[in-house]
């Protein structure tokens, strides 16, 4: 069983209650679609650009806002011996912005920012062009299994 814990640090209204379990389903759908361990945990966080600006700055080098960042944490709780995958957080006003971009819901957005941290968290990567390929088909194999029609995202 798989464990997500999704937080927000915005002051505005919190995300449905609708949405939150959307995000956890995407979650868990990425997790057994990739055959991670059944028995670990994740967080997610959504927040706004300021914060994904900063954490970029600090961990990245890169001084702008950015619409996800996952940090691995590859941690076993000495009690549960659950995995903890590590932290992914997500600018809400970034994925509004580019959803209404794209022509798509916002849970459509989510959905996909959710899915591509999770395959950050367990090793994946876009920086070369092979791993970039395997890594974008993963993403859209889940998208698809959530009823998240993968031609809206070609490039990300």
């Amino acid at each position: 069983m798989s464990i997500i814990q999704i937080a927000e640090t915005l002051p505005t209204a919190a995300l449905p209650d609708a949405l939150q379990t959307r995000l956890e389903n995407a979650a868990i759908v990425a997790l057994v679609h990739t055959n991670t361990p059944g028995t670990s945990e994740l967080s997610i966080v959504i927040t706004d650009d300021s914060q994904l600006q900063a954490l970029s700055r600090q961990f990245l080098g890169i001084d702008s806002p950015t619409d996800v960042l996952s940090f691995p944490a590859e941690e076993r709780d000495p009690d549960t011996g659950r995995a903890y995958l590590g932290d992914i957080l997500i600018s809400l006003p970034r994925a509004q912005a580019q959803a209404e971009a794209a022509g798509h819901s916002l849970e459509a957005e989510l959905c996909l920012l959710t899915v591509h941290g999770i395959l950050h968290l367990i090793g994946h990567d876009h920086a070369e062009e092979g791993q970039k390929a395997i890594m974008w088909s993963l993403q859209a194999q889940i998208l698809e299994k959530l009823g998240v029609s993968p031609p809206l995202f070609p490039e990300r």
